[in-house]
């Protein structure tokens, strides 16, 4: 958990043209939400308000996507990562952490 998280930390840089609140729901090592409305994204345990999208996988899978270990489109084919909200957010998500 505290890798996943400090992984996280580490991309929100690249995030800052997101433009959505993102909630990554990591199961039982907890829920991580990032702001990214603002040129300085922010990670937070909590979301002001609804985000855009929620990505749920495990703290392991969202290091091995992060690294380029897991496909997106097969991990999200194959149940490891689920999405609700924003398929559009979804992808550009994709195409900044991994």
């Amino acid at each position: 958990m505290v890798e996943a998280e400090s992984r996280l930390r580490d991309a929100l840089p690249r995030l800052r043209r997101l433009g959505a609140v993102v909630r990554f729901d990591l199961g039982k090592d907890g829920c991580w939400v990032v702001d990214a409305r603002t040129p300085s994204p922010v990670m937070s345990t909590e979301a002001d308000e609804d985000p855009a999208c929620t990505i749920k996988l495990s703290a392991e899978n969202l290091i091995r996507l992060m690294d380029g270990k897991l496909d997106p489109m097969l991990g999200y084919t194959m149940g490891k990562i689920k999405v609700s909200g924003s398929m559009g957010v979804a992808m550009k998500l994709v195409g900044a952490i991994a």
